[in-house]
């Protein structure tokens, strides 16, 4: 992708800026849980802090934002809907690409290149 949008002069920053999709918070229950890493038995993991949601797409243009991404993560597919929300209520004037391959990298420099050829004229 970042040769593709060097090699048509469109300018883009990669990782410029990450977006936090849900706030951190603090959490004032009690949680029954084993640590993540699974050692120990179940404790009480609650009354503290849990940190926010945060997002840092791949590459951030004037009035683009391209995540590209071969294989998807678990924890993907809930991240990018969060993201594609935020973008919905902050984020107007930007379009999402999302391209998975090389062919695909390839339509996303045609796609801006062809809308803004449309806001040109």
């Amino acid at each position: 992708m970042y040769i593709a949008l060097r090699k048509h002069k469109i300018k883009a920053v990669y990782e410029g800026e990450t977006y936090t999709l849900i706030d951190g918070f603090n959490f004032q229950s009690s949680c029954y849980e084993r640590q993540s890493n699974g050692k120990k038995d179940m404790a009480d993991r609650g009354n503290k802090k849990i940190l926010p949601i945060k997002y840092t797409p791949d590459f951030i243009g004037e009035d683009f934002i391209i995540e590209t991404k071969g294989r998807a993560n678990e924890s993907f597919p809930i991240r990018w809907k969060l993201f594609k929300k935020y973008v919905n209520e902050n984020l107007t004037g930007i379009t999402l690409y999302k391209p998975q391959n090389q062919k695909e990298c390839d339509a996303v420099v045609e796609l801006i290149k062809q809308k803004r050829n449309e806001l040109d004229n």
